[in-house]
């Protein structure tokens, strides 16, 4: 069959407009899917803003103030040690937290600007299970029938480490950086005066970095599923993940041995997880 080379080439740009037509296909429900996240992540952004009692007073402001469960259950503990062994543990020696300095704000605009970034960041937060399903929605058709069932339960995995790792930095690490800072001295002539901005900085930080850590389940599982990690490769930088894990709960914490340790270990049982997982998914995949 003779076929023209007008027609041949009629042929080849009429498949390069169907691919050119097929890519800014992709683009555009890309872009839908950004746009229902922005606006997930602003409508409940805009519910932080309204209830702003509930997100500084009660949330965000919580380990600052002496009752905060941490510090109670901290002291319950320590009196309770303290009568089983009163030479480890003194009366009321892990008993944080009290008369913790007032919040001072230096700058015309920096409560109102606290309100708005507090309510954007409490936003993301509440929107983040919606937002792994979008992602879910994006990538799902592009994957096999076979992968689909390897990651079925992805959003509610991804979305419950990351709640636990943000409960964790909230109830567990916070308080303890909150405590250990405000209390810090280098001398007695100088007087710790906290500001409204480097508290928050501090809190949403911790609390963030503990949700993403608290990913390395997930972000394992992808790799391994693509190649590029294994259980062997895992195990080999075990030691290397323990210094790592020690950097980065340096990074995240005060600089006391305390926190470091008790930020340590979850992110060492995550890996050991990792590794669980990584053997798994090879092993499913040599199946």
């Amino acid at each position: 069959m003779n076929i023209s080379l007008p027609a041949l080439m009629a042929d080849k740009q009429l498949i390069g407009e169907e691919q050119e037509m097929s890519f800014l296909d992709h683009l555009e429900v890309l872009r839908w899917h950004v746009v229902r996240s922005v606006i997930a992540i602003i409508v409940a952004s805009g519910f932080a803003f309204v209830y702003k009692n509930i997100v500084f007073d009660t949330i965000l402001f919580g380990p600052k103030k002496a009752d905060f469960i941490t510090y109670r259950v901290l002291c319950k503990f320590s009196n309770k040690m303290s009568d089983l062994l009163p030479a480890f543990f003194p009366e009321g020696s892990i008993c944080i937290g009290q008369n913790l300095p007032n919040l001072t704000n230096l700058t015309m605009a920096g409560q109102f600007s606290a309100h708005i970034m507090i309510s954007l960041i409490a936003g993301l937060v509440i929107a983040f299970p919606y937002l792994l399903w979008e992602v879910w929605r994006f990538i799902k058709p592009g994957l096999k029938k076979e992968e689909r069932n390897g990651a079925r339960g992805f959003v509610f995995f991804a979305s419950l480490l990351f709640l636990t790792g943000v409960s964790f930095g909230y109830f567990m690490i916070s308080p303890l950086s909150v405590n250990f800072l405000m209390n810090y001295q280098v001398s007695e002539l100088v007087v710790n005066n906290p500001t409204l901005s480097t508290y928050n900085t501090l809190v949403t930080t911790i609390v963030l970095a503990c949700g993403g850590v608290f990913e390395l389940p997930i972000l394992v599982f992808f790799l391994t599923k693509l190649g590029l990690l294994s259980p062997k490769i895992l195990r080999a930088f075990r030691k290397h993940a323990f210094v790592g894990a020690l950097i980065l709960s340096a990074v995240i914490t005060p600089p006391d041995v305390f926190s470091q340790v008790l930020v340590s270990i979850p992110i060492m049982i995550l890996y050991e997880v990792s590794i669980r997982i990584s053997g798994m998914v090879v092993k499913k995949e040599s199946k």
